[in-house]
């Protein structure tokens, strides 16, 4: 496969990681749901999404994919990040 290929491929996977980090959020909501499981979850899926596209733009020069890729992951860590941050402060 050629570099432009596979750029491609890592940047439908970083958009991918959002997916499914929206995917886990209706899936595990609830009074029973595990907050801090949703905050690891969320933190490893939106930097291996980020690095994907910082790699998917290395390879295939296409903006479209890290401002896509970028945009998503960066917004999915900072909703974690303040989840974190919530728990911290409700917690005694």
């Amino acid at each position: 496969m050629d570099k432009r290929k596979v750029g491609n491929i890592l940047g439908v996977t970083s958009i991918l990681s959002v997916i499914i980090s929206i995917i886990v959020f209706y899936a595990e909501r609830g009074p029973n749901a595990d907050i801090y499981f949703i905050i690891i979850i969320f933190s490893i899926l939106s930097i291996i999404g980020i690095l994907f596209a910082i790699l998917s733009w290395k390879m295939s020069k296409q903006l479209i994919l890290l401002i896509v890729g970028l945009i998503g992951n960066v917004f999915v860590l900072a909703a974690a990040y303040l989840l974190l941050l919530a728990m911290g402060i409700s917690e005694p």
